[in-house]
């Protein structure tokens, strides 16, 4: 055989193995993710890719949006054996389709300026309907341009729609959340000065709503803070662009009585996690005292010095106050590197937790079984152990 010959045989071989590279998905480190005892973590799917918000269907589909990629899809686990069994993509060619909420057997989609929906869909996932578009009025700025959706308590359909910058003056409806029937009739701006909220939630018993908001960069490492906030009622402003957290003034548009006429946070997260996906516990396989608290997905700092956020917290409750904000999953962060990249959270009908990622391209599931024995890494986060501080009282 000629050098040629070799050479292009050697070609040949690289390409494949490129090929199976990107195609075939990789096998994660989910050993490295440290939770608390009783608690495991596994990969319900892999090979999502750019996996961003999530939604639950009426027979447990599990229906996922991305940002880059353009699609969406639906993972099924028929045999309930805890890991999908099928990746269907039931939409592609999407702009931003970040955002994903099921109603009435539909799911609705949040593409960059339009919210569309495909009814039925979980009796026709190979073969779905074609799109109904429920609402075409929003920006077409792609900065802070994804959605998130979810509906309320009202049976209203609320969605983000984020700044077009870090920080300017903007008129309506940019910062906000805003709300509107299911038909897409009815829009109203909820609440304002809302920089890029990628996450909300209602507190179950109050049935308000609570959502994590994204601070504005180039005022250090160490400020403003992210947030949560909660916002009882429609027509209130949480600051933006003037105020950031709960007593820090715009630089530029900023006077220190801004902050005294808007709604501070009911409680300010580190600043840059980037906190996106949050929601109430409710399910019944985790222990008694995570009913009702709150879980938020970290997606980790873009430019700060050191790396943070990358992980899940658990920001614990009472009496409608934040009390506590504590590490519940983490190590998706190593040695200032990450491999992943946690965006959404959701409970399953059975109580799990799943946890999407849109670098690695997967969902994880997060399970509890108190006979489970109880790991070195587990005790590590609890405090347990030395060298690792467990949780912080606020």
């Amino acid at each position: 055989m000629n050098t040629g010959r070799i050479l292009f045989a050697l070609l040949v071989c690289i390409s494949i193995g490129l090929i199976a590279a990107v195609t075939v998905p990789r096998d994660l480190p989910v050993n490295a993710i440290k939770l608390p005892p009783g608690f495991a973590i596994s990969t319900f799917a892999s090979g999502v890719k750019n996996a961003r918000s999530m939604a639950i269907g009426a027979n447990g589909t599990v229906f996922v949006g991305t940002m880059i990629a353009g699609n969406v899809y639906a993972l099924v686990d028929r045999n309930k054996s805890g890991r999908a069994d099928e990746i269907i993509t039931i939409a592609h060619g999407l702009k931003m389709p970040n955002g994903v909420a099921f109603r009435d057997g539909a799911l609705y989609v949040a593409e960059l300026n339009r919210i569309v929906r495909f009814d039925n869909i979980e009796s026709q996932l190979k073969n779905p309907p074609a799109p109904q578009v429920v609402y075409s009025g929003f920006p077409s700025d792609t900065h802070h341009g994804w959605k998130f959706i979810a509906f309320g308590p009202d049976g209203m359909l609320y969605v983000n729609v984020g700044a077009p910058c870090n920080v300017c003056e903007i008129p309506d409806p940019y910062a906000s959340i805003a709300r509107m029937k299911p038909d897409g009739s009815g829009f109203e701006i909820f609440a304002r000065g809302v920089r890029n909220s990628v996450g909300f939630d209602w507190n179950p018993l109050t049935k308000q709503l609570w959502f994590t908001d994204n601070g504005r960069d180039s005022m250090g490492d160490n400020i403003p803070p992210d947030e949560l906030n909660i916002a009882p009622h429609a027509g209130m402003n949480f600051g933006f662009p003037k105020c950031h957290g709960s007593n820090i003034p715009d630089p530029q548009f900023g006077r220190p009585a801004d902050c005294q006429s808007s709604t501070p946070p009911v409680l300010e997260l580190p600043a840059h996690v980037a906190a996106l996906g949050m929601r109430f516990y409710e399910g019944s396989m985790f222990p008694p005292q995570y009913k009702g608290q709150v879980f938020i997905a970290e997606h980790g700092s873009w430019n700060r010095t050191t790396p943070t956020g990358y992980g899940v917290v658990l920001v614990r409750i009472e009496n409608n106050i934040p009390v506590k904000y504590e590490p519940f999953a983490e190590g998706w962060l190593q040695n200032g590197h990450s491999w992943g990249r946690p965006v959404d959270v959701q409970v399953m009908p059975d109580g799990a937790l799943l946890v999407s990622d849109d670098t690695a391209n997967a969902i994880y599931r997060i399970t509890y079984n108190k006979g489970k024995p109880i790991s070195a890494g587990s005790l590590m986060l609890q405090g347990v152990l030395p060298g690792l501080a467990g949780s912080w009282r606020l």
